[in-house]
């Protein structure tokens, strides 16, 4: 069964009466799903402290998927990152086994070059965990870039829109879907038949996180795939 998350755990008014009423609005979130894409990492760095206040508020089988910080991905554009990548690891460590997939997005203007493997070197001398890559340049299609990948087993992510890997080129269900919304990316709320045929296409056990949360979307999106399981 897919798990299905969504980016961030802002409950929107119009549906709040399908969640807990006490709590904070990650426990109330965590009464009815029980996963969750951190996103606020990719902006700025959280006291580890906080990751300890978060992982205590939801239930022992709950999981973080946490967002790379936009330093490694955009600033540094994947160039000598092993420092804040190691610092990233090191603040997230309080999360434990609750700590879900790392997602790699990274930055449309980023080609995909060889040079980039010290970059995934790097992340897997620190790290041995699931790693998820969210590419936004064609170049990432090559034969090239599909070997690095799997020479580092990371897992490439189909987003919605797809401005890279599109369905089909998918040999086995993608482990991490991202769907930002259409046809207005992040505002936009999927139909009940493009929500089941995203549920049909990922993995048994992966992860499908709605990233449609500007207008409160995501949330309703997810709670009527729990509906149809």
């Amino acid at each position: 069964m897919p798990i299905i998350a969504t980016a961030g755990w802002s409950i929107p008014k119009n549906i709040a009466d399908r969640f807990a009423t006490e709590g904070s609005s990650l426990t109330r979130y965590a009464s009815v799903l029980n996963v969750v894409e951190i996103n606020s990492t990719f902006y700025r760095r959280h006291k580890r402290s906080t990751f300890a206040r978060w992982a205590d508020a939801v239930p022992d089988s709950f999981q973080f998927a946490v967002k790379m910080p936009k330093d490694i991905t955009h600033t540094h554009a994947m160039k000598c990152v092993a420092g804040a990548f190691s610092t990233f690891i090191e603040d997230i460590e309080p999360l434990g086994k609750k700590r879900g997939p790392l997602l790699c997005q990274m930055p449309p203007s980023l080609a995909f070059d060889a040079g980039i493997e010290s970059a995934f070197q790097a992340m897997r001398d620190c790290d041995d965990g699931t790693i998820v890559v969210e590419a936004r340049h064609e170049s990432w299609t090559s034969a090239d870039a599909l070997k690095l990948l799997n020479t580092y087993a990371l897992d490439r992510v189909f987003a919605d829109p797809s401005p890279v890997w599109k369905a089909d080129e998918f040999e086995t269900p993608p482990k991490y879907l991202r769907l930002h919304g259409r046809p207005k990316i992040y505002y936009s709320s999927y139909t009940a038949d493009e929500i089941r045929s995203f549920s049909d296409m990922v993995a048994s056990d992966g992860w499908c996180v709605f990233d449609n949360t500007a207008a409160g979307a995501a949330i309703d999106n997810a709670l009527t795939v729990l509906e149809d399981l």
